[in-house]
């Protein structure tokens, strides 16, 4: 933790007053970023029992900060690119925040660390710092940094991320540091917008050379590709070509249409069940033939994979 903080502390020394986080969603993906980081770490103070409160304390700091938002923000603090100048204010203003309030909320746990570090925290204009960490003020949640929007397009990313990482480590294991370029095949305008939005963010937390948005309907799945299923709305594809290993795409696939096929079944039979119409609520039945219409996209979706699997199969052989 020290190290860490001394990073940022020189990544911070030419900020001025932090920004205030209001609930509005911005136009770029390193503004949203930071929104996301706080309101993860506004949701924190709320945990009372001692155990789960260090608990939630320490995820924050490892997966969500540490892992995620320094990361992220790397590409916007390295160098004094001019066209970086809006996001690199940004995420100087978040790290401030969210290191203030981080070693806040960390303290009681380890008084004497935490009190060193934000010690050496920089001042700011706006901000009067007390003698010591000890008589702050514990953090408590703060309305308006509250954005639901902002959390479920970060969310995706996470997801997204997530999923490359896995074909990473499934198909790059002798070669885990070399970058590859990547495919997002979605389903909706709506989350190809987010995609492309957050395309720094993203070949930056994946380790990828680049990353093409594509948009079904419009755009087919590229070749030479491993792919995994993010959700029914987006699927990620990592060029391997190569090292990809067809016969057991193949199965994976296989394996995931015999799951949707099951799913269909159970779900039809509950659909076809004797006074079903008559005694289910209609928000369920509505809820249900949505579950069916998505699961029939899937299964679609996975058909045509397994159909352009077996042909890379058949070019292997």
């Amino acid at each position: 933790m020290a190290n860490m903080s001394k990073y940022l502390s020189t990544r911070l020394s030419s900020m001025e007053s932090p920004i205030q986080f209001r609930a509005t969603k911005t136009d770029n993906a390193a503004k949203n970023l930071p929104i996301h980081i706080t309101l993860w770490l506004n949701g924190d103070s709320n945990i009372m029992n001692r155990k789960d409160a260090a608990t939630s304390v320490y995820s924050w700091w490892q997966y969500q900060f540490c892992d995620v938002f320094i990361e992220a923000i790397k590409p916007y603090l390295a160098g004094d690119n001019p066209a970086f100048s809006s996001e690199r204010k940004c995420a100087q203003d978040a790290l401030w925040v969210c290191l203030e309030n981080g070693l806040r909320l960390l303290h009681p746990f380890m008084p004497f660390v935490t009190e060193e570090l934000w010690q050496r925290l920089p001042g700011v204009e706006s901000h009067t710092k007390k003698e010591s960490i000890m008589i702050c003020e514990y953090p408590s949640p703060i309305e308006s940094w509250t954005n639901e929007k902002v959390e479920i397009e970060m969310d995706l990313v996470e997801s997204t991320v997530r999923s490359l990482r896995s074909l990473r480590a499934q198909h790059l294991a002798k070669q885990k540091n070399e970058r590859l370029p990547a495919f997002a095949f979605c389903q909706s305008k709506e989350v190809a917008e987010i995609i492309k939005s957050c395309e720094l963010e993203i070949l930056t937390l994946a380790t990828l050379s680049s990353l093409k948005v594509l948009l079904s309907g419009v755009d087919v799945a590229p070749a030479g590709c491993a792919f995994e299923n993010v959700n029914e709305n987006l699927k990620v594809y990592l060029k391997v070509q190569g090292n990809l290993n067809a016969e057991a795409e193949l199965e994976k696939i296989r394996n995931k249409l015999d799951e949707i096929q099951k799913r269909q079944e159970k779900l039809k039979k509950i659909m076809n069940a004797s006074g079903y119409q008559q005694k289910v609520p209609s928000h369920i039945q509505e809820d249900n033939a949505n579950k069916l219409a998505k699961l029939l996209q899937d299964f679609d979706f996975f058909k045509k994979e397994e159909e352009r699997m077996e042909s890379e199969a058949d070019r292997q052989h």
